[in-house]
């Protein structure tokens, strides 16, 4: 990874005043965001974020394309110079929880909660779209605003690529840049780096099948129960012993159902978890191995496996120029005490790595833990109860809007 001394010198002077201009948008960007938490949806289906988002956005020079097969928006912005397109994304869905927070504009739709934060996604972008609009004649090509459906396991990125979000502007996007907020990281502490931020996710489910019988006589039986117990076992010698050290995986088995009662050996059981790596080429090994360990296990049981691994979302890989001249450029825009090198990947996964596979860019990390709260104490993103320091989405709109404004400058 490159370290941080070898990121290039960028004056602040070309982003004076971008931040206080996030800042007194700041008003506009906690009503949008609120509102969106109040009324969360799920999935790719967002009608209501969708509308809120255009009404916001009404007064803007801002061309608007919906979605074909989602309630995506796409919103595109002219500048003022001839130059290349660049793309900012904000994801707009929420969790199945229910929340427990006791915030005054908590969610009032049951089981339902933008535990992630991309309720404040939607509104730090809404509000980089209004300061960038702003100052389109300074605006060197055209930025193209991602409100993003489905990042929670629906792929909804990969959607908004297949209904053309990549050429929206007409040149297809050269750049593009993501971030993510954080609760229990310090509050306006940014984080990026080059290479791999975020893990692939894949689910795998294995079906175990032997002889059911009645409990007491087990040798009448071919009993999967046991044969299921060691696989997971089986499966961690597999992550330590075919994986590289130096090759982050982790293989998780999070459900195991089986049985009906005391006195019955059932017939099956059945497992589910979780792979996540940081590189396409261990993601593959163990696709590959994770079956081979199942099916040998069950076999020395006299079981018959079934296994079968769904695909989700790749590994996040950061351009390494972007990245290192996107923490140059929030070290401009935010202060060095504010900007810190991505030190570990995180074992999360992301569906904006659909645009990176495709464009180069960065993603990266908005710290927001809440005032007074310890960033190791504070509730975690997905939970519950998390809070998310509202302050944050200033320096938020303000490194949308940086990204956008100088990228020919950047690569200079």
């Amino acid at each position: 990874m490159t370290g941080p001394t070898e990121l290039p010198s960028l004056p602040g002077a070309p982003f004076a005043g971008l931040l206080d201009e996030a800042r007194a948008l700041q008003d506009k960007t906690v009503s949008l965001r609120r509102a969106v938490h109040r009324w969360p949806e799920q999935g790719l289906q967002l009608p209501r974020t969708q509308a809120a988002i255009r009404e916001e956005l009404a007064d803007l020079p801002l061309e608007f394309i919906e979605g074909r097969t989602t309630t995506s928006l796409t919103a595109v912005l002219r500048g003022g110079r001839p130059g290349p397109a660049v793309l900012l994304r904000g994801d707009m869905d929420a969790l199945p929880l229910l929340e427990e927070t006791g915030l005054d504009f908590a969610s009032e739709v049951e089981d339902t909660m933008h535990a992630c934060g991309h309720d404040t996604h939607v509104a730090m972008l809404a509000s980089a779209a209004r300061l960038l609009a702003g100052r389109a004649d300074e605006l060197a090509g055209s930025v193209v605003f991602m409100f993003q459906p489905g990042e929670e396991g629906h792929h909804g990125a990969r959607f908004m690529i297949h209904d053309g979000v990549l050429e929206a502007a007409g040149p297809r996007v050269e750049r593009a840049f993501g971030l993510h907020i954080i609760s229990n990281l310090r509050s306006g502490l940014f984080q990026t780096g080059p290479g791999p931020v975020m893990a692939s996710a894949d689910s795998f489910s294995v079906r175990v099948i032997g002889k059911g019988g009645h409990g007491s006589a087990p040798h009448h039986a071919i009993d999967p129960v046991p044969a299921a117990a060691a696989m997971v076992g089986a499966l961690q010698t597999m992550v330590t012993r075919r994986i590289s050290v130096f090759e982050p995986a982790v293989v998780s088995v999070t459900r195991i159902q089986t049985g009906t009662t005391t006195n019955i050996i059932p017939e099956t059981a059945d497992l589910e978890g979780t792979i996540r790596t940081l590189s396409e080429q261990t993601r593959a090994l163990i696709r590959t191995e994770l079956p081979k360990v199942c099916e040998a296990v069950g076999a020395a049981h006299g079981c018959r496996v079934i296994a079968d691994i769904e695909p989700g979302y790749p590994v996040t890989v950061n351009d390494d120029r972007v990245a290192v001249e996107t923490l140059a450029l929030a070290e401009a825009l935010l202060g060095r005490e504010n900007v810190e090198p991505v030190t570990h990947p995180l074992m999360g996964a992301e569906d904006f790595s659909y645009v990176l596979q495709r464009v180069p860019g960065a993603y990266g990390f908005l710290g927001a833990c809440p005032p007074g709260s310890d960033p190791g104490e504070a509730e975690a993103n997905h939970s519950s109860r998390v809070i998310f320091d509202e302050d944050a989405m200033a320096s938020g709109v303000a490194l949308y809007a940086a990204f956008a404004l100088d990228p020919v400058r950047l690569r200079s």
